[in-house]
């Protein structure tokens, strides 16, 4: 199979990334129209959704740095210390304050500036990597067709809301997406430093860090280029960590932050089979039971992810971010937030609507970017607590 094979247009007058940037836009562009519209009917400021809960931290972190952060901000117990904002990792909030230096550019322009930037970034990359895929599952398919299909679906997942938000979803699947590529072309040099960015994004991270790791030695026949990979993947996830240590004086600082500020710790899904079964059973709450649903609906995309023989580091990848969010405790309602970098599970799905008439997969996408704008509003607007 040659690049150009996977690189080739669908049908369209339009180039690949040009494409792939256009359904992002449009099918976003609906989900800012509800919940603009849901805004309006719930009398809630429209542009304050754009900075809520996590984005307040990201905001404050940009403009006043760690220590500096304001009081106001607390953890998930009402608590705030100087050491509380270290559970959010740098690499977004350094960004943002950066575009913010420039004259004439506040903190929240600059935050959701970069992640329409970054949001297109993904679009590219999600496309290219769910064309990669499709060549190497079903070579007798229009793998072209089935990595835009994938952008529709990735930029209509429940959550996709804060695509637009100041969260890191935006960056960290725009490099995530870009390292499994890299990967899958054994581009390992960029592979490794993808890696090595995402590691200073989110404690997620480390699901790619892990992939690149073991395909790099899997692939040391590549050469110096692969070990590269090897040394340069964990680089910017460990230096995070020894810098929040040198900053609290202990080595384990940044979990002990995250476990006493957020109740987070992996408790091997305890606390999430706890949620689906009281949320399916006994709930009267709609957010709770379609948190619920989306959580096993993850699961299911997961074994067929694995039926459906998705290459193996993109499975890897699907499984342990599904594991990390899936097997630990802390807000349960996050958790369909926190599923969105697990997108590479919907590439089974984008690759049979591939396989349909136009009309068939148009059909299917239509409802499905419609539920999800409405979702994502809702849970901004109606729903009270933080995502």
């Amino acid at each position: 199979m040659t690049t150009a094979t996977v690189s080739a247009p669908s049908r369209s007058a339009l180039p690949p990334w040009a494409a792939a940037m256009g359904i992002f836009v449009v099918v976003r562009a609906i989900g800012i129209a509800v919940l603009a519209l849901l805004a309006a009917k719930r009398d809630v400021s429209f542009g304050t959704l754009f900075t809520k809960w996590d984005g307040q931290w990201m905001v404050a972190i940009a403009q006043y740095g760690y220590r500096d952060v304001p009081a106001t901000l607390t953890d998930a117990h009402g608590i705030h210390t100087a050491d509380t904002g270290y559970a959010f990792f740098p690499g977004y909030p350094m960004l943002v304050g950066l575009l913010a230096d420039v004259p004439g550019v506040s903190v929240t322009a600059a935050a959701l500036t970069l992640n329409v930037l970054f949001g297109l970034v993904a679009a590219v990359g999600v496309a290219r990597l769910g064309a990669l895929c499709a060549a190497r599952m079903t070579p007798d398919n229009d793998p072209g067709r089935a990595g835009l299909y994938l952008v529709v679906l990735f930029a209509a997942t429940p959550m996709s809301v804060v695509l637009n938000m100041a969260y890191t979803e935006a960056l960290f699947c725009a490099l995530a997406a870009w390292a499994l590529v890299f990967v899958l072309e054994r581009s390992w040099l960029a592979a490794g430093a993808a890696a090595l960015a995402i590691g200073l994004v989110r404690p997620t991270g480390v699901a790619v860090i892990a992939v690149v790791m073991v395909a790099a030695v899997v692939a040391r026949r590549d050469g110096p280029r692969a070990w590269a990979a090897v040394v340069l993947a964990p680089l910017g996830y460990l230096g995070y960590l020894g810098y929040v240590a040198a900053r609290t004086g202990s080595l384990d600082g940044w979990f002990t932050i995250q476990t006493q500020g957020w109740d987070t710790r992996m408790d091997l899904g305890a606390a999430a089979t706890e949620f689906i079964a009281d949320s399916l059973t006994v709930s009267q709450d709609f957010a709770a039971i379609a948190t619920a649903l989306i959580m096993l609906g993850v699961l299911c995309l997961l074994m067929w992810s694995v039926a459906a023989r998705l290459p193996w580091p993109v499975l890897a990848y699907g499984a342990l971010v599904t594991a990390s969010i899936l097997l630990s405790s802390g807000l349960m309602m996050s958790r369909a937030r926190l599923l969105l970098p697990a997108f590479v599970l919907l590439i089974p799905l984008a690759v049979l609507l591939s396989r349909q008439r136009r009309t068939t997969a148009a059909a299917v996408l239509a409802p499905i970017v419609l539920l999800s704008a409405w979702f994502g509003a809702y849970m901004l607007t109606v729903f009270q607590y933080a995502i």
